[in-house]
Order: C-alpha cells, then sequence, then structure tokens
C-alpha cells in the first residue's frame, strides 16, 4: 500500500517556493514496538517551519530529502503501544504526509471537539503560546497597554484578545489598512498601526500616549526596533517568533539593542510553548472561559488538501493568514468530516 509525503527537495537561502519541496508516494510504514501508525487529519502551518530550515534551532535541523517536520492531529489506524488504539485521535509532532509511523510518547491524545479544528487554534499551540507569553513572560497588569505585532495572525489575535480580557489597552500592528479594520473590528483592539506606513513610530506614540508597557514580538526586525523606542521604563518585551528574518539571508538588527534596554531597564525574554506545559490545564481552563464569555473570538484558516501544504507556508510567510493557519488532509474520524 502506498501514501504520499511532502519532502524538502533542497533547503532555502533566502524566500521559501514551491521548489523547495516535492510530493512523492512512498510505502505505507509499519509501526514497531512502541509506535503508532497515524492518519493525518489537520497539519499545523507554523513560521516557526521556516526557521528549522535554517539550522538547528530548538530542535534539530531539517535536512535536504527530509519529510517536513510539523505537529499535526491525527487519527490513530494501528497501535503497538499501551495506552493507545485505533480510533483514537492524537496531536504531537509528525510530518507532512498522509501517514506516518510516529513513537507513542511523542503523541497526546485529545477527547472529541467540534469543531475539530479548534484543538488547532484556540485550544491548540497557537491560543496556549499567546496565553504562555502573555501572562508568564509579559505579565500585564490591568490599566497597562499592551502592543502585538502580527496581530491578525494565529498568536497575535489570542494575545491581544486576552490582553482586552485582562483589562489592558490594546493595540496591534498589521499589514495593510484591511488587516488593521480586522484586528480593530472584528478582534476589539483598541487600535492598530501598520507595519508599512513610512511614519509608523509617529503613528505608535499616537496609538500608546502612555508608552508600552508590554510588547508582544511576532516579528523582529524593523517592527521590534520601533517599539522599543515606545517602551516605558521597567517593560517587558515577549519576543515569540521573528518572521520579518526568516525569509532574509541579511541581518535586519534592531540596531537599538542593548542600548535601549539598558536604558528602559527592560527585561526581554523569549520563550516555546512547551516550556510552561505543566501550566496547560489552566490556560485551557481559561482560553474556555473566554471563548464561552465571548471575550476571545477564534479565528481559523483552513485550507484543504496535502499538495497544498507548501503554498499554505509560503502564504503564511507573506502574510496572508488571518488567524490560525492549518491543512486539512483527512476527515474527522467520529464524524466523516469536519464541521468547521
Amino acid at each position: 500500500m502506498k501514501t504520499r509525503e511532502i519532502a524538502i527537495t533542497n533547503l532555502p537561502d533566502r524566500a521559501l517556493t514551491q521548489e523547495h519541496f516535492a510530493l512523492r508516494e512512498v510505502d505505507l510504514p509499519t509501526p514497531g514496538p512502541g509506535e503508532v501508525l497515524l492518519r493525518t487529519i489537520l497539519i499545523s502551518i507554523d513560521a516557526a517551519a521556516r526557521a528549522w530550515l535554517q539550522g538547528a534551532t530548538y530542535r534539530a535541523p531539517v535536512r535536504a530529502g527530509d519529510t517536513m517536520p510539523c505537529y499535526a492531529l491525527c487519527e490513530v489506524i494501528e497501535s503497538r503501544a499501551p495506552g493507545l488504539s485505533a480510533g483514537d485521535l492524537v496531536g504531537g509532532e509528525t510530518v507532512w504526509a498522509d501517514h506516518a509511523v510516529v513513537p507513542a510518547h511523542q503523541l497526546q491524545k485529545l477527547p472529541p471537539m467540534s469543531p475539530l479544528t479548534h484543538h488547532m487554534s484556540v485550544y491548540g499551540i497557537a491560543g496556549k503560546t499567546a496565553f504562555h507569553g502573555l501572562l508568564s513572560v509579559g505579565r500585564p497588569i490591568a490599566g497597562e497597554t499592551v502592543l502585538v505585532s502580527a496581530a491578525a495572525g494565529a498568536v497575535g489575535a489570542y494575545v491581544g484578545q486576552i490582553a482586552k480580557a485582562l483589562g489592558c489597552r490594546v493595540v496591534g500592528v498589521a499589514g495593510g489598512a484591511e488587516k488593521c479594520a480586522f484586528v480593530t473590528g472584528e478582534l476589539g483592539f483598541d487600535a492598530c498601526i501598520d507595519y508599512r506606513d513610512p511614519g509608523m513610530f509617529k503613528a505608535l506614540r499616537a496609538a500608546c500616549p502612555d508608552g508600552v508597557d508590554v510588547y508582544f514580538d511576532n516579528v523582529g526586525g524593523a517592527v521590534l526596533e520601533t517599539a522599543l523606542f515606545a517602551m516605558n521604563e521597567r517593560g517587558r518585551v515577549v519576543c515569540c517568533g521573528a518572521i520579518s528574518q526568516y525569509d532574509s539571508a541579511a541581518a535586519s538588527g534592531p540596531r537599538n539593542l542593548p542600548g535601549l534596554v539598558v536604558v528602559k531597564r527592560l527585561r526581554m525574554e523569549g520563550f516555546i510553548v512547551m516550556d510552561f506545559a505543566r501550566q496547560d490545564a489552566a490556560a485551557l481552563r481559561a482560553l474556555k472561559t473566554w471563548v464561552e464569555n465571548g471575550q476571545i473570538k477564534v479565528t481559523e484558516d483552513v485550507i484543504e488538501g496535502l499538495e497544498n501544504t507548501p503554498a499554505a507556508l509560503i502564504g503564511l510567510l507573506a502574510g496572508e493568514n488571518r488567524g490560525k493557519r492549518m491543512v486539512r488532509v483527512g476527515p474527522d474520524p467520529k464524524r466523516g468530516k469536519d464541521t468547521a
């Protein structure tokens, strides 16, 4: 029996393109002891995947010829491990493929949910990254000003809404008037500035007249450099990602480090969502409460078909998405199709 997978043909040194990927047909793998055979349902599309192609990060580097790694929701087809059975829904590290064999210890058994996509967005990596990064690293206090870059994206959209729920003034940064209108009109941010605006610094000062107490940074580069000038003394900068730099071979700063960190006594801290796994239950409890109360709108961007996964990542890096982007590869095992 055959299955499909998407591999890296060669590592990019600049912008990612379709030519860096190849869809290939391979033999269906067989699980060994302690492993399970999975059928992929939803693949998470994350900007961090581009960083994995640049070398070792918090995970091993991806090499030319490798099947592209990812986080995915899957159905167990065959299990040779205790605790998991055929038909179980699981989430974990796998690859861009219709099927994959994965060690059971890398997987988490998940409860049924409708729509299933919420496991990937608000109750998945995106929502938990927003929650842990903002609360455990940024530590906002009601009445403070929180600035969020990539505010229409998977994580930024939830960061801003959580900050609003906590009683903060929230300002977003996004690309273009349409996205800025979405951030204020649909997501409820107090203001949003366009990073493409040549007068971005003046717009930021106008939107944050009392300065910025917490900056949640998803992009790095020029936006981070500009934001540092607007920070208040003892401000906190949450370093979540650097999407502006992933497709570039040139260094892009910021140029005002470490000067402003010293002068303003800022705290800059990077994190990975897995750092706070022990607090996931508290995060999910809070997120579910805010969703049920209408304080968080769930934003999702679902693309159909494994063959469209490279385009989904390339588009994400170009800022095409609104909310959490994912690729649907197969149907929900419980209902035959996902209701999202």
